[in-house]
């Protein structure tokens, strides 16, 4: 892939000297296009018979601003699809989880950051080192020793060397903070590879706004680039904003009417510990009927009364009881299947992962002495063979 990134490069730093001299720099950047994408379609499809997916992330919301502002976050996890930089994606290698791709506003001026799935909900490489219990004091240590190890080019130290502020802590380390949702759809080799190509070749410049380019518009786009008009605005309900859980409504409804794009959910549940627990997702119109119904009654009952019809008709959305756990513990007690760890983790098995079960190396010792870190995304190591999706997707042990 370096090869053709080079040769694009240099394709487009060359000087035309005539017009066939632009036409012929035209055909060979279409030409250098072509090839990337198509050595990307080779890749994703790996060899492999499996299907990948493209999964919403609906998380809860958390703390004072969920108090306030009840919508909570989306983002999008690619389980074959891998960040080959923070900024960068690329296939995934056998033994890879994915990548998890969400936007925030103020990290470093870019619209989106790229983060493998294990950190991401955990703040740790390797799923073996996922903490049983959590608190404040951990979370926060966790969340800065990966970004030393791994965010380094997006969140860097302050010039004194401590720690930034801004929102980077919400890309890793998720679920201490907050219960996940998540709504499944299949893709394909070529589809994965489009949306390579799609993220790496547009300008990663930020553009945030909170009521038209907030982070459910970006997964909302995302998904309708690979099914198009499949998750719309919802102007009667929501009154033309996109939030989190219209996305999911609108996937959901979309999957009912296509059964072919595979259609499932699962839930990434809160750690247990001493950090508040989330609070429940709700939509615009919801929460102003929840939130405020008595005040707005008072005030304007029509108005209130317009509010209702539109949720009951055109919002109201149960989120899914009873999913299957992603539990990566599992498949970090698959890898070693003769070593003995004690867990007390639920019944439960992992989101299909097609790309393999995750085996990635720990965070080095000279993390914690603040020797020189090691570089941003380590390379994949071999998994064990691949698996059905239909063998890792468990009922809840609720049901």
């Amino acid at each position: 892939m370096g090869v053709f990134r080079r040769t694009r490069q240099c394709v487009r730093t060359a000087t035309p000297v005539s017009r066939a001299g632009l036409l012929l720099n035209s055909v060979m950047m279409r030409f250098a296009r072509v090839v990337v994408f198509a050595a990307a379609a080779v890749a994703a499809s790996g060899g492999s018979c499996a299907h990948a997916a493209v999964s919403l992330l609906l998380e809860q919301p958390y703390g004072g601003l969920g108090v306030v502002n009840p919508t909570g976050h989306a983002a999008i996890y690619l389980d074959h699809v891998c960040a080959a930089t923070p900024v960068e994606l690329r296939a995934c290698q056998p033994g890879e989880l994915g990548v998890v791709i969400s936007r925030y506003d103020g990290i470093t001026n870019h619209d989106w950051i790229a983060v493998p799935l294990v950190p991401y909900l955990y703040a740790v490489d390797s799923p073996d080192e996922i903490p049983q219990t959590m608190n404040r004091r951990l979370e926060v240590e966790l969340r800065d020793l990966y970004r030393r190890h791994a965010l380094e080019s997006v969140a860097p130290d302050l010039p004194n060397g401590a720690t930034p502020e801004g929102n980077w802590y919400e890309l890793v380390g998720s679920a201490y903070d907050r219960t996940i949702y998540g709504f499944s759809v299949a893709t394909t080799p070529e589809q994965d590879a489009r949306l390579i190509a799609m993220f790496n070749d547009r300008r990663n410049v930020q553009h945030y706004n909170g009521a038209f380019r907030n982070c459910a518009d970006f997964v909302r786009t995302t998904i309708n680039s690979i099914y198009p008009h499949a998750i719309r605005r919802n102007f009667i309900a929501d009154f033309g904003l996109t939030t989190p859980k219209s996305v999911a409504r609108g996937l959901t409804h979309y999957a009912s009417k296509h059964p072919d794009v595979d259609f499932k959910v699962f839930m990434v549940p809160q750690v247990p510990g001493s950090i508040p627990r989330s609070y429940g997702v709700q939509d615009v119109a919801e929460s102003l009927l929840k939130r405020y119904g008595i005040p707005l009654i008072v005030l304007s009952p029509i108005a209130t009364g317009v509010v209702f019809v539109a949720y009951m008709g055109h919002g109201r959305f149960d989120m899914p009881q009873d999913a299957p756990v992603l539990d990566l513990r599992q498949s970090a007690a698959e890898v070693d299947e003769t070593a003995t760890i004690e867990r007390s983790a639920p019944p439960s098995l992992p989101l299909p992962t097609p790309s393999g079960v995750a085996m990635r190396t720990l965070l080095p010792e000279s993390l914690v002495t603040h020797e020189t870190p090691p570089p941003a995304i380590d390379p994949p190591l071999p998994g064990p063979a691949e698996r059905s999706p239909a063998d890792l997707f468990v009922p809840s042990s609720n049901e």
